[in-house]
């Protein structure tokens, strides 16, 4: 039997490594990227900045800048066998599509070595997958609705062509800025469950489109990345201002929760939910359609004496109506979540890289010993 040692479940509060990525300080309410506070990157900075600084560890000189974006450009549409891969499994969740596709990648990198885990070649797959996993996005997106696929349009920001991609149209300078913002919000947010799971992928030296599969298939479970899908729905069911604090009132009486609400590290405000809140209105106003921020800010309302405790607005509290306004279904918020974490996570790969080790916790066995073995004639 085992010896007597405590078992901490989930691994809260458990420190496994070191990291220069980021600092989530849930008790200020702070997030840190590779030094800079998320405040500044999310008024000053885009994406593809944002995604330079969290994979070179620097913000980018102008023509550091220029470059990683024309890599970005030139790495955005899919192989024929992919495209192929997406048709066959359009039926699937969005999640499950974009997980596929990815593993299908694997078999058409450009990289002579698919299982080159430097982190050098680590690296350079994660910018590929950082401008195609919006591609697989965007085409599963049309091909499921009976549309032809819109092509990347190298004319356009990473933000921009993604939504281009989605509908058709050139997004609005307002629309693209939100999803700029977005991406940047949700780049990188330390040991979280998908950003472990690829940092276990890569501890066994799985390649890195292993590590980033594992980390989608991570993201997909509701207790992780689901929360803005479900905002929506809270939103659609409580339908008018006037009815959310009976909303709010009956599910917390009957034991339930208010989605966008609370977070395991964070105590204080979520940090990346402000640069949401004035976007989401800005955005309701201008699209004649304010009613989604009024439910949404009579929940916030609602929810106030439970500040108290620790629970705050959180960034998919306002993040899931602002996908809404922008006409995108919701059963591909949560890809949108993986499209702005791939250069974290990729961060994630090559930092677990740099100095490796295998991640292998110890369970506590509870169960019987020694128990004797009866043929199966005998049972």
């Amino acid at each position: 039997m085992a010896d007597e040692v405590e078992v901490i479940r989930g691994l809260r509060g458990v420190y496994f490594d070191t990291t220069s990525a980021s600092f989530v300080d849930g008790e200020q309410g702070r997030l840190i990227y590779r030094g800079y506070n998320i405040h500044d990157l999310a008024e000053n900075s885009s994406a593809e900045e944002t995604f330079y600084l969290l994979m070179y560890g620097q913000l980018p000189t102008t023509a550091q800048l220029e470059e990683f974006d024309k890599k970005l450009k030139g790495s955005r549409e899919i192989p024929e066998e992919v495209i192929s891969v997406i048709r066959l499994v359009q039926n699937a969740h969005p999640m499950d599509v974009l997980r596929t596709a990815i593993s299908a990648l694997a078999g058409t990198d450009p990289s002579s070595d698919i299982s080159d885990m430097s982190v050098e070649g680590s690296r350079e797959k994660g910018i590929r997958l950082t401008a195609q996993a919006p591609t697989i996005v965007a085409y599963h997106h049309r091909i499921r609705q009976g549309l032809d696929p819109v092509v990347p349009n190298s004319n356009l920001g990473h933000a921009a062509n993604f939504l281009y991609m989605l509908t058709g149209t050139e997004p609005t300078a307002n629309e693209s800025g939100l999803m700029d913002t977005d991406f940047v919000l949700h780049a990188e947010h330390g040991a979280n469950a998908s950003a472990f799971a690829a940092r276990v992928a890569a501890g066994t030296q799985a390649d890195v489109h292993a590590a980033i599969t594992s980390a989608i298939a991570t993201l997909k479970g509701p207790s992780h990345g689901g929360a803005a899908e479900e905002v929506m729905k809270m939103a659609i069911e409580i339908g008018e201002e006037s009815a959310a604090e009976k909303y709010v009132s009956d599910v917390l009486g009957s034991g339930g929760r208010i989605m966008g609400f609370g977070h395991r590290v964070y105590k204080a405000e979520d940090p990346r939910a402000r640069h949401l809140r004035a976007r989401c209105q800005k955005l309701g106003e201008e699209r004649g359609d304010p009613k989604w921020f009024r439910i949404l800010s009579r929940v916030a309302e609602a929810m106030e004496p439970y500040k108290a405790r620790g629970i705050h607005v959180n960034v998919d509290f306002w993040a899931g109506s602002i996908y809404h306004l922008l006409g995108l279904p919701e059963d591909i918020f949560v890809s949108i979540f993986a499209l702005g974490r791939i250069p974290g996570w990729t961060l994630q790969v090559t930092e677990q890289l740099s100095n490796n080790i295998l991640i292998r916790p110890l369970l506590k066995y509870e169960g019987p010993e020694d128990v004797e073995y009866v043929p199966i004639h005998q049972r």
